[in-house]
């Protein structure tokens, strides 16, 4: 498994922008994808976004797309999301996520069985 540690969240105002960081450790896999999953209040887990570090290739959900933008921070051992125009319904606490995409059980990114090493959280909060 990969140990990852999040940091990053905060409140803001509607309009705002946060940027979050997972930070991973030293990898054995063949590949690795970090996703982004959040869950609001009395909301389920939903994935955000999700990065192929080998290949660059992104996802996202419909709900953030132009608003959220994930990336790799090579020089720290990181993947960034930046959150900008955040929404109350953005609203939540993220988890970022690790595994092998090759070993993924499913083809779609977004569920949560794809991944087997998560982050403790943070908590993002979007208010007036």
């Amino acid at each position: 498994q990969v140990q990852l540690v999040e940091s990053g969240g905060g409140s803001v105002q509607p309009g705002g922008s946060l940027r979050l960081s997972c930070a991973f450790s030293e990898y054995t896999l063949g590949s690795l994808s970090i996703a982004w999953f959040r869950q609001g209040p009395g909301k389920e887990l939903e994935g955000v976004a999700c990065l192929i570090l080998a290949d660059s290739i992104t996802y996202y959900a419909t709900s953030v797309k132009g608003r959220f933008t994930i990336s790799r921070d090579a020089a720290k051992n990181a993947v960034i999301l930046q959150m900008n125009n955040l929404k109350p319904e953005d609203t939540g606490v993220y988890y970022c996520a690790a595994a092998d995409p090759v070993q993924w059980p499913s083809s779609s990114w977004f569920d949560r069985t794809n991944f087997d090493s998560w982050g403790q959280g943070t908590q993002v909060t979007v208010s007036l």
